[in-house]
């Protein structure tokens, strides 16, 4: 009689929320977004892997940045800009196999203005090596 009572409880742990299932590129993301949240320079730029591009699309600092001193420049930017903030994420989905994990965050950053943002970014070994920061101002989360 055990049996049904342990799938039960199986099913319904399954279905509870993901974070407690969540794999390594979505723990490493939502590190990130802690990180940025909390202006924390030097935790975003080590994330890099040496040949990482950041696009950021739209808002005042749209444009794709291949070199560490300029994706640095760009949250340094981006840091002055919002003062203090906090993130708060909408949802959450990665996809991963052994070759590497792809998240994609609907988040907001609300410091001096609220930031809503649809992030995509692609591990690979531990390292963050493409990230695309498009500027989602008409969502709604």
């Amino acid at each position: 009689m055990r049996l049904p009572i342990f799938a039960t409880s199986l099913a319904l742990l399954a279905a509870s929320g993901s974070a407690a299932l969540a794999g390594p590129a979505e723990d490493l993301a939502r590190s990130r977004i802690d990180a940025i949240a909390g202006g924390d320079l030097a935790a975003v730029a080590s994330a890099y892997a040496p040949a990482a591009t950041l696009h950021w699309v739209g808002g005042p600092l749209d444009g794709s940045y291949s070199q560490s001193d300029k994706i640095r420049e760009v949250w340094s930017k981006f840091f002055a800009a919002q003062g203090t903030q906090k993130a708060a994420i909408a949802a959450t989905t990665e996809g991963a196999n052994p070759k590497g994990g792809t998240v994609t965050v609907d988040v907001t950053f609300a410091g001096k203005n609220t930031v809503k943002v649809r992030y995509v970014l692609l591990y690979r070994d531990g390292k963050l090596v493409d990230e695309i920061w498009q500027v989602n101002p008409a969502a709604t989360y």
